[in-house]
């Protein structure tokens, strides 16, 4: 039975006006269900998908629903509890916000975002900061001060602000160096452990999706070609487009076998 927490596509089709890049897509993302990966080549749609699981985009066939409900058609009250329970960080961090914006202006809107869905966090500005390992110094710093990989970890503190049951991460630590990347990853690994949320993690990097990730699905031409534990697809599988995937990380495959 579908739950107020599971967000579901359906045999999803979509794009951006064109032709669909997204073809016969399925997937279901509950809260507390173990983390899940989706790795692919450049142009394959997997940021499209996230578009379309959080309704910026219009599926030309299938559906994506929250509780049973289309997503894109739901109403103005049920959008602030779905912009609540179901965060986003993508590669850009913090895209649309004024540069200007202290660090704390910008948690701070994650908490009203969590108020106004009717899920207060209680977390304070130095909780969220202490979540991805930012001194509490930071707190007053304007955006434009900071480098890539901090706006990326403001961006995700901001996500975890609402204590969401859905996160979809788009590439969220391509900023960050190797070592602060699997500190921050451990880290929001961990927080969606112990809040019980569901993260779906769309990335290149084979390394994150496997430390972050029990299994993940393999997406070439908008579609699911293979699903299972990253490891073990990339070690079986014979699709070109996953062979190719391996060939080019042949340490890191040898490693986790």
């Amino acid at each position: 039975m579908t739950t107020t927490h599971t967000l579901q596509a359906r045999d999803l089709w979509a794009g951006h006006g064109g032709a669909d890049v997204l073809r016969g897509v399925s997937i279901e993302l509950s809260a507390g269900q173990e983390p899940v990966g989706i790795v692919g080549p450049s142009g394959v749609g997997k940021s499209t998908f996230i578009s379309a699981l959080l309704g910026e985009i219009k599926p030309s066939s299938g559906t994506v629903t929250w509780g049973g409900r289309t997503v894109t058609r739901l109403g103005r009250r049920d959008k602030k509890t779905f912009k609540a329970a179901v965060r986003r960080v993508s590669q850009d961090g913090l895209p649309g916000i004024d540069p200007a914006s202290t660090v704390t202006h910008v948690l701070k809107s994650g908490l009203t975002d969590a108020r106004k869905g009717g899920r207060p966090s209680g977390q304070s500005i130095e909780d969220l900061l202490d979540l991805v390992a930012l001194e509490h110094r930071y707190a007053d710093r304007p955006l434009r001060t900071l480098s890539g990989g901090e706006r990326q970890r403001v961006a995700l503190a901001r996500a975890l602000a609402t204590r969401p049951d859905i996160l979809l991460l788009d590439e969220p630590l391509t900023a960050l160096d190797p070592t602060m990347r699997g500190e921050i990853a451990g880290r929001v690994k961990d927080a969606a452990a112990q809040l019980g949320t569901g993260v779906l993690l769309v990335s290149h990097d084979l390394e994150l999706v496997h430390r972050m990730t029990t299994s993940a699905h393999l997406l070439v031409d908008g579609e699911f070609v293979e699903s299972g534990p990253l490891q073990q697809v990339l070690a079986e599988s014979e699709h070109p487009v996953v062979r190719e995937l391996a060939e080019a990380a042949p340490l890191a495959v040898q490693r986790w076998s």
